[in-house]
Protein backbone atom coordinates (compact mmCIF):
# COMPACT_ATOMS: atom_id res chain seq x y z
CA UNK A 1 0.00 0.00 0.00
CA UNK A 2 1.11 3.53 -0.81
CA UNK A 3 2.40 5.82 2.21
CA UNK A 4 1.95 9.11 2.78
CA UNK A 5 4.86 11.56 2.14
CA UNK A 6 4.54 13.11 5.39
CA UNK A 7 3.36 12.45 8.92
CA UNK A 8 -0.51 13.22 8.73
CA UNK A 9 -2.09 15.93 11.78
CA UNK A 10 -4.85 13.72 12.86
CA UNK A 11 -8.01 15.21 14.57
CA UNK A 12 -7.86 15.40 18.37
CA UNK A 13 -10.85 12.78 18.11
CA UNK A 14 -12.60 11.19 15.41
CA UNK A 15 -16.30 10.11 15.84
CA UNK A 16 -17.84 8.00 12.87
CA UNK A 17 -21.35 7.35 12.99
CA UNK A 18 -22.12 4.66 10.93
CA UNK A 19 -18.90 2.14 9.69
CA UNK A 20 -19.97 0.66 6.63
CA UNK A 21 -17.76 -0.56 3.38
CA UNK A 22 -16.79 3.28 2.41
CA UNK A 23 -16.25 4.71 6.12
CA UNK A 24 -14.97 1.55 7.34
CA UNK A 25 -12.05 1.87 4.27
CA UNK A 26 -11.30 5.10 5.39
CA UNK A 27 -10.89 4.74 8.56
CA UNK A 28 -8.91 1.36 7.90
CA UNK A 29 -6.74 3.13 6.02
CA UNK A 30 -6.29 5.89 8.47
CA UNK A 31 -5.44 3.60 10.98
CA UNK A 32 -2.42 1.94 8.88
CA UNK A 33 -1.19 5.47 8.75
CA UNK A 34 -0.69 6.10 11.64
CA UNK A 35 -4.01 7.27 13.30
CA UNK A 36 -3.76 6.42 16.52
CA UNK A 37 -6.90 4.15 17.70
CA UNK A 38 -7.85 5.91 20.94
CA UNK A 39 -9.08 9.07 19.50
CA UNK A 40 -11.15 7.08 17.41
CA UNK A 41 -15.05 6.22 18.39
CA UNK A 42 -17.72 4.56 16.26
CA UNK A 43 -21.17 4.41 16.44
CA UNK A 44 -22.98 1.99 15.13
CA UNK A 45 -26.61 0.06 16.30
CA UNK A 46 -24.91 -3.62 15.74
CA UNK A 47 -22.04 -2.66 18.15
CA UNK A 48 -19.56 -4.70 16.15
CA UNK A 49 -16.05 -4.40 16.65
CA UNK A 50 -13.88 -2.14 14.14
CA UNK A 51 -10.57 -2.42 14.75
CA UNK A 52 -8.29 -2.87 18.13
CA UNK A 53 -8.38 0.28 20.38
CA UNK A 54 -11.09 1.54 18.79
CA UNK A 55 -13.99 2.60 20.91
CA UNK A 56 -17.11 0.95 19.48
CA UNK A 57 -20.73 1.74 20.87
CA UNK A 58 -24.26 1.48 19.94
CA UNK A 59 -25.81 5.03 20.59
CA UNK A 60 -24.43 8.40 21.61
CA UNK A 61 -25.44 10.57 24.41
CA UNK A 62 -23.20 12.94 25.70
CA UNK A 63 -21.96 15.89 24.20
CA UNK A 64 -18.94 15.29 21.49
CA UNK A 65 -15.76 16.75 22.91
CA UNK A 66 -14.72 20.07 21.13
CA UNK A 67 -12.04 19.85 18.35
CA UNK A 68 -14.01 16.46 17.48
CA UNK A 69 -13.85 15.93 13.55
CA UNK A 70 -17.55 13.89 12.96
CA UNK A 71 -17.70 11.90 10.47
CA UNK A 72 -21.22 10.87 8.71
CA UNK A 73 -20.84 7.18 7.35
CA UNK A 74 -24.55 6.63 7.47
CA UNK A 75 -27.08 5.69 4.80
CA UNK A 76 -28.59 9.09 3.27
CA UNK A 77 -31.91 7.70 4.28
CA UNK A 78 -30.61 7.67 7.73
CA UNK A 79 -30.56 11.33 7.73
CA UNK A 80 -33.38 12.57 9.30
CA UNK A 81 -33.17 9.76 12.57
CA UNK A 82 -29.43 10.31 13.20
CA UNK A 83 -29.69 14.59 12.66
CA UNK A 84 -32.70 14.39 15.76
CA UNK A 85 -30.15 12.06 17.81
CA UNK A 86 -26.68 13.78 17.21
CA UNK A 87 -27.77 17.80 16.27
CA UNK A 88 -28.28 18.24 20.12
CA UNK A 89 -24.53 17.22 20.88
CA UNK A 90 -22.57 19.49 18.74
CA UNK A 91 -20.95 22.19 19.96
CA UNK A 92 -19.60 25.19 17.66
CA UNK A 93 -16.00 23.74 17.96
CA UNK A 94 -17.19 20.61 16.14
CA UNK A 95 -16.54 20.08 12.23
CA UNK A 96 -18.80 17.41 10.06
CA UNK A 97 -17.42 15.76 7.24
CA UNK A 98 -20.10 13.83 5.15
CA UNK A 99 -20.01 11.27 2.80
CA UNK A 100 -23.84 10.90 2.49
CA UNK A 101 -24.34 10.41 -1.22
CA UNK A 102 -26.70 13.61 -2.65
CA UNK A 103 -27.41 15.23 0.74
CA UNK A 104 -25.68 19.35 -0.25
CA UNK A 105 -24.37 20.97 2.40
CA UNK A 106 -27.43 23.59 3.03
CA UNK A 107 -28.90 20.49 4.21
CA UNK A 108 -26.61 19.24 6.67
CA UNK A 109 -26.20 22.62 7.78
CA UNK A 110 -29.74 22.98 8.31
CA UNK A 111 -29.85 19.41 10.18
CA UNK A 112 -26.51 20.33 12.19
CA UNK A 113 -26.75 24.34 12.45
CA UNK A 114 -24.27 24.26 15.48
CA UNK A 115 -21.25 22.56 13.77
CA UNK A 116 -18.31 25.04 13.19
CA UNK A 117 -18.09 23.72 9.66
CA UNK A 118 -19.07 21.25 7.08
CA UNK A 119 -17.42 19.41 4.43
CA UNK A 120 -19.04 17.06 1.50
CA UNK A 121 -16.82 14.45 1.00
CA UNK A 122 -16.99 11.91 -1.75
CA UNK A 123 -14.26 9.17 -1.78
CA UNK A 124 -13.52 6.15 -3.75
CA UNK A 125 -13.31 2.56 -3.03
CA UNK A 126 -9.22 2.57 -3.37
CA UNK A 127 -8.69 4.62 -0.62
CA UNK A 128 -8.30 1.77 1.25
CA UNK A 129 -4.86 1.40 -0.78
CA UNK A 130 -4.03 5.46 -0.78
CA UNK A 131 -4.70 5.17 -4.23
CA UNK A 132 -8.18 6.68 -4.10
CA UNK A 133 -9.99 10.14 -5.05
CA UNK A 134 -11.54 12.25 -2.51
CA UNK A 135 -13.69 14.51 -3.74
CA UNK A 136 -14.23 17.64 -1.39
CA UNK A 137 -16.40 20.93 -0.96
CA UNK A 138 -16.97 23.04 2.23
CA UNK A 139 -19.56 25.54 2.61
CA UNK A 140 -18.94 29.22 1.93
CA UNK A 141 -18.26 29.38 6.18
CA UNK A 142 -15.68 27.17 6.53
CA UNK A 143 -12.43 28.71 7.75
CA UNK A 144 -9.14 27.54 5.89
CA UNK A 145 -8.07 25.33 8.73
CA UNK A 146 -10.78 23.21 8.48
CA UNK A 147 -10.27 23.14 5.20
CA UNK A 148 -6.26 22.25 5.54
CA UNK A 149 -7.45 19.83 8.45
CA UNK A 150 -9.82 18.15 5.43
CA UNK A 151 -7.30 17.91 3.02
CA UNK A 152 -4.81 16.23 5.64
CA UNK A 153 -7.25 13.36 5.92
CA UNK A 154 -8.03 12.88 2.23
CA UNK A 155 -4.27 12.63 1.19
CA UNK A 156 -3.67 9.33 2.93
CA UNK A 157 -6.67 8.22 0.90
CA UNK A 158 -5.11 9.17 -2.53
CA UNK A 159 -5.59 12.04 -4.53
CA UNK A 160 -7.71 15.10 -2.96
CA UNK A 161 -9.60 17.54 -4.69
CA UNK A 162 -11.46 20.06 -3.91
CA UNK A 163 -14.35 21.63 -6.10
CA UNK A 164 -15.93 25.20 -5.05
CA UNK A 165 -19.06 24.57 -7.40
CA UNK A 166 -20.92 22.05 -5.53
CA UNK A 167 -23.11 21.90 -8.72
CA UNK A 168 -20.70 19.68 -10.02
CA UNK A 169 -20.26 17.30 -7.11
CA UNK A 170 -22.72 14.82 -9.16
CA UNK A 171 -20.36 15.20 -12.29
CA UNK A 172 -17.49 14.52 -10.14
CA UNK A 173 -19.08 11.76 -8.34
CA UNK A 174 -19.51 10.40 -11.38
CA UNK A 175 -16.25 10.31 -12.92
CA UNK A 176 -14.01 9.12 -9.99
CA UNK A 177 -16.99 7.91 -6.87
CA UNK A 178 -18.41 5.49 -9.71
CA UNK A 179 -14.94 5.12 -11.91
CA UNK A 180 -13.87 2.18 -10.56
CA UNK A 181 -17.06 -0.09 -10.95
CA UNK A 182 -16.59 1.12 -14.83
CA UNK A 183 -13.33 0.39 -15.17
CA UNK A 184 -13.68 -3.33 -13.46
CA UNK A 185 -16.30 -3.63 -15.84
CA UNK A 186 -13.59 -2.25 -18.67
CA UNK A 187 -10.83 -5.12 -17.57
CA UNK A 188 -13.14 -7.76 -17.14
CA UNK A 189 -14.67 -7.28 -20.97
CA UNK A 190 -11.35 -6.72 -22.23
CA UNK A 191 -10.62 -10.00 -20.40
CA UNK A 192 -13.67 -12.03 -22.34
CA UNK A 193 -12.52 -10.68 -25.50
CA UNK A 194 -9.39 -12.35 -25.53
CA UNK A 195 -11.35 -15.37 -24.63
CA UNK A 196 -13.73 -14.63 -27.70
CA UNK A 197 -10.17 -14.67 -29.34
CA UNK A 198 -9.56 -18.33 -28.42
CA UNK A 199 -7.27 -17.92 -25.29
CA UNK A 200 -8.09 -20.10 -21.62
CA UNK A 201 -10.49 -17.73 -19.97
CA UNK A 202 -8.90 -17.78 -16.82
CA UNK A 203 -5.38 -16.33 -18.37
CA UNK A 204 -7.03 -14.03 -20.77
CA UNK A 205 -8.66 -12.34 -17.92
CA UNK A 206 -5.26 -12.43 -15.56
CA UNK A 207 -3.74 -11.02 -18.53
CA UNK A 208 -6.45 -7.95 -18.54
CA UNK A 209 -6.12 -7.20 -15.02
CA UNK A 210 -2.16 -7.19 -15.28
CA UNK A 211 -2.13 -5.25 -18.60
CA UNK A 212 -4.36 -2.42 -16.99
CA UNK A 213 -2.60 -2.36 -14.16
CA UNK A 214 0.84 -1.86 -15.45
CA UNK A 215 -0.53 0.42 -18.18
CA UNK A 216 -2.58 2.97 -15.43
CA UNK A 217 1.07 2.88 -13.48
CA UNK A 218 2.92 3.90 -16.53
CA UNK A 219 0.13 6.29 -17.47
CA UNK A 220 0.51 8.24 -13.94
CA UNK A 221 4.67 8.13 -13.99
CA UNK A 222 4.73 9.41 -17.17
CA UNK A 223 4.76 13.12 -18.15
CA UNK A 224 2.74 12.35 -21.47
CA UNK A 225 -1.40 12.69 -21.57
CA UNK A 226 -2.96 9.10 -22.00
CA UNK A 227 -4.20 10.27 -25.05
CA UNK A 228 -0.12 10.88 -26.55
CA UNK A 229 1.01 7.94 -24.59
CA UNK A 230 -1.37 5.35 -26.77
CA UNK A 231 -0.98 7.65 -30.12
CA UNK A 232 2.91 6.71 -28.99
CA UNK A 233 2.11 2.93 -29.04
CA UNK A 234 0.17 2.83 -32.22
CA UNK A 235 3.00 2.25 -35.15
CA UNK A 236 0.52 3.42 -38.68
CA UNK A 237 -0.28 0.35 -40.42
CA UNK A 238 0.35 -2.01 -36.87
CA UNK A 239 -2.19 -3.87 -34.64
CA UNK A 240 -2.30 -1.24 -32.42
CA UNK A 241 -3.27 1.03 -34.79
CA UNK A 242 -6.22 -0.92 -36.08
CA UNK A 243 -7.58 -1.59 -32.73
CA UNK A 244 -7.46 2.46 -31.81
CA UNK A 245 -9.57 3.23 -35.24
CA UNK A 246 -12.30 0.79 -33.69
CA UNK A 247 -12.14 2.72 -30.37
CA UNK A 248 -12.03 6.12 -31.68
CA UNK A 249 -15.04 5.94 -33.67
CA UNK A 250 -17.55 8.45 -33.24
CA UNK A 251 -19.88 6.40 -31.50
CA UNK A 252 -16.67 4.03 -30.09
CA UNK A 253 -15.13 4.29 -26.24
CA UNK A 254 -15.37 8.07 -25.54
CA UNK A 255 -19.23 8.46 -26.77
CA UNK A 256 -19.95 5.79 -24.48
CA UNK A 257 -18.07 6.88 -21.50
CA UNK A 258 -19.72 10.28 -21.96
CA UNK A 259 -23.17 8.56 -22.14
CA UNK A 260 -22.11 6.17 -19.05
CA UNK A 261 -21.33 9.10 -17.03
CA UNK A 262 -24.37 11.13 -17.84
CA UNK A 263 -26.52 8.26 -16.68
CA UNK A 264 -24.30 8.20 -13.63
CA UNK A 265 -24.59 12.21 -12.86
CA UNK A 266 -28.45 12.40 -13.73
CA UNK A 267 -28.98 9.61 -11.38
CA UNK A 268 -27.04 11.28 -8.83
CA UNK A 269 -29.45 14.62 -9.12
CA UNK A 270 -32.36 12.28 -9.22
CA UNK A 271 -31.20 10.77 -5.14
CA UNK A 272 -30.55 14.43 -4.04
CA UNK A 273 -34.10 15.12 -5.15
CA UNK A 274 -36.11 12.21 -3.29
CA UNK A 275 -33.31 12.80 -0.09
CA UNK A 276 -34.45 16.43 0.12
CA UNK A 277 -37.93 14.74 0.48
CA UNK A 278 -36.92 12.94 3.20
Amino acid sequence: MAKPDAAVSWPAHLLLIGCGNMAGAMLARWLDCGLPPTRVTVVRPSGKPVAEGVTVRTSLSEPVAAGTMVLLGCKPQQLPEVSRELAGLLGGDVTLLSILAGVPVARLRAAFGQARAIVRCMPNLPVRIGRGVVILHAGADAPDAVREQATALGTPLGLAEWLDDEGLFDAATALAGCGPAFLYRFVDALGVAGADLGLDPAQAARMALATVEGAAVSAAAGEASPAAMADAVASKGGMTRQGLDVLDRPDGLAALLAETLRAARDRGAELAALASKG
